[in-house]
């Protein structure tokens, strides 16, 4: 008979023993400090303690769009840079740069027990969860700084997804007001929430502003729902692939990253129904944006690339509707409308079940219509602050960060000697 261990009592039993190893690890650290002191008669030289200035820590290659113009901002102000992925393919890896090293952390919960007893003083991060599952913020760790890689609500994260991150790198105010009135429902500190832009989506529009004009032949419509129960897929199974196959349009269908990993039995299925033809490609690719660039209309359903599509290419979506349940979300504690949901109401067309026998006409009707122009504009101004500088800014912060944190670490360091040296006279005034 097999153990079964459940994944909440299997996440508590490794947060044990990388308690027990942690504790371990600074007890010996701390006897190699002692014994360190006595042979160098109490000099130390700085930055000897294995600390990084900054590091960046992400579980997905899929996420190097997101941090890649971070780091060549901080590689050209010569700034010092540990970047630890959770992927051994992740082309961060592959990069040439003089002050950024770029390491493989591990898979799994490898990664999560480097992390957690991480030296640095700023680690920023797009990965949620922090101090909630497996990653635990490190002793060693002044700072940990998130940045979401999408453009929409803050609260579609699993509950208490950046609750104990010390800041929030945000994109539009709807975010940071989400942000303050969670903080607010859990009596939790207010965090940094700096308006600092989409760094991704910044690069994707110089990429379009001077990529070449594109040979076509007829539409193309790019299917590219979410993950999860209430996704596209989840829903109507291959129901709305039938609906497509059956217009004169080229299909494009590009699954979420996360669909092969957690709900690979039935893309599988979906993919040995629906073999790719002369009109129905799909699509795997790591960088998304050549098939963003080919596509007339995008089908979704709350995935973030509507957002992409509709922001940067400027071109007409269709949304699914999914009904999505928010009960596993942040979204849930808050009594509103997702910014997501209110704005696709304005700038693209819902699509019911009932009216997949009519997908034709929709998407025809849809790429012709003018009245979504202005309405993608006001989406753009409510949620891609600073276009064209998020790289620049977030650089800015997270060394106005570091240079805060040494100076709180250099004024601690001096109140403690201070007490020592007083502690000092005063037992050799009493003759001890």
């Amino acid at each position: 008979m097999f153990l079964y261990i459940d994944p909440g009592t299997g996440s508590m039993l490794f947060t044990i023993l990388i308690g027990v190893l942690g504790a371990g690890i600074y007890l010996l650290r701390n006897v190699f400090s002692k014994i360190k002191f006595i042979f160098t008669g109490g000099k130390r030289a700085s930055g000897d303690d294995g600390r990084a200035d900054f590091a960046v820590f992400t579980d997905s290659k899929r996420y190097w769009n997101v941090f890649k113009p971070i780091m060549d901002e901080m590689e050209r102000r010569g700034q010092k840079v540990l970047y630890l992925t959770a992927s051994p393919d992740d082309a961060a890896l592959n990069e040439n740069y003089e002050h950024i090293t770029a390491k493989f952390a591990g898979e799994g919960n490898k990664a999560f027990a480097r992390m957690n007893m991480l030296k640095a003083d700023v680690v920023l991060s797009s990965t949620p969860g922090l101090d909630v599952y497996q990653w635990k913020r490190s002793r060693d760790v002044s700072c940990y700084v998130h940045i979401p890689h999408a453009a929409s609500d803050i609260t579609i994260y699993r509950m208490f997804g950046i609750d104990y991150y010390d800041a929030v790198m945000v994109s539009g105010d709807y975010q940071r007001e989400q942000i303050r009135k969670l903080e607010a429902l859990r009596g939790l500190p207010e965090k940094d929430v700096p308006l600092i832009g989409i760094t991704y989506m910044d690069e994707m529009k110089k990429r379009l502003d001077s990529a070449p004009p594109i040979e076509k032949t007829g539409r193309t419509v790019l299917l590219a729902p979410s993950w999860g129960p209430s996704s596209i897929f989840s829903k109507y199974g291959g129901r709305i692939i039938d609906a497509l196959v059956k217009t004169d349009n080229n299909i494009v269908i590009r699954p979420h990253p996360q669909s092969f990993t957690s709900e690979n039995e039935m893309l599988d299925a979906l993919i040995e129904k629906y073999p790719e033809s002369d009109r129905l490609i799909w699509d795997r690719s790591t960088d998304n944006f050549e098939v963003l660039r080919r596509a007339d209309i995008l089908i979704s359903d709350f995935s973030g690339v509507i957002f992409d599509f509709m922001l940067v290419f400027d071109k007409p979506v269709i949304y699914a509707d999914t009904e999505f349940d928010t009960s596993v979300y942040d979204a849930w504690w808050l009594d509103e409308e997702l910014w997501t949901f209110k704005t696709l109401e304005k700038t693209g067309v819902k699509l019911n079940e009932n009216d997949f026998d009519d997908i034709g006409r929709i998407i025809d009707s849809c790429i012709d219509s003018e009245t979504f122009g202005a309405e993608r504009e006001r989406a753009r101004m409510e949620t891609w602050a600073n276009i064209g500088s998020a790289a620049s800014l977030a650089a800015d912060y997270l060394i106005a960060m570091r240079e805060k944190v040494v100076t709180t670490r250099e004024k601690d360091a001096e109140k403690t000697a201070k007490k020592q040296k007083t502690n000092a006279e005063k037992h050799k005034a009493e003759g001890r």
